[in-house]
């Protein structure tokens, strides 16, 4: 595990699970939100974000949390050597979100760029959901089914997986450190 790509869809837990995972390994976090949207929430030009996405990917250990664009997520996952898929039921997914809505105002969500437009990204929130449960998750299901033979790939589908996923982490790490 040098090269970890985390993805799925809105509010399954990809920034928590990508922060704790990094702080296990050892392995360098990348946060995709905050590469592609400036402090305050505007885009970077695409050629930039691009250019950094690229620089990332050509370094030999990382983990990448995020969606980030169409183009380099494909790139992402096939140069990733682990794949992390968080693919909850929708309703949980929803559920997350409208918790994180709710609480935005209070505590700014993990991996988002400073003064980001809380209410505007948490409404936008709701419309990805659909989106990517429509045209995204089958393509993930798709790829992930096709690649498992030569990538190491986690497809976690309960928050219970989740943490199982992060215990299993961790005590392999600690073997090997010892």
């Amino acid at each position: 595990m040098k090269k970890v790509a985390v993805f799925g869809n809105a509010g399954g837990g990809k920034s928590t699970l990508s922060k704790k995972l990094a702080a296990i390994t050892n392995l360098p976090l990348y946060v995709l939100d905050k590469i592609k949207y400036c402090s305050g929430g505007t885009e970077v030009p695409d050629r930039e974000y691009k250019c950094t996405h690229d620089e990332i990917l050509a370094n030999d250990q990382w983990v990448i949390d995020g969606f980030g664009s169409m183009e380099t997520l494909w790139q992402r996952l096939n140069a990733a050597d682990t794949l992390i898929y968080i693919d909850l039921p929708l309703s949980l997914h929803f559920w997350w979100v409208t918790k994180r809505f709710l609480t935005v105002f209070l505590i700014p969500p993990d991996g988002w760029p400073e003064r980001s437009p809380l209410l505007k990204s948490s409404i936008n929130s709701y419309r990805n959901l659909w989106l990517c449960h429509k045209y995204l998750t089958p393509k993930y299901r798709d790829y992930i089914e096709q690649v498992q033979n030569s990538k190491c790939v986690y497809h976690l589908k309960s928050s219970q997986q989740i943490a199982e996923f992060l215990q299993l982490i961790e005590t392999e790490t600690s073997t090997k450190q010892t």
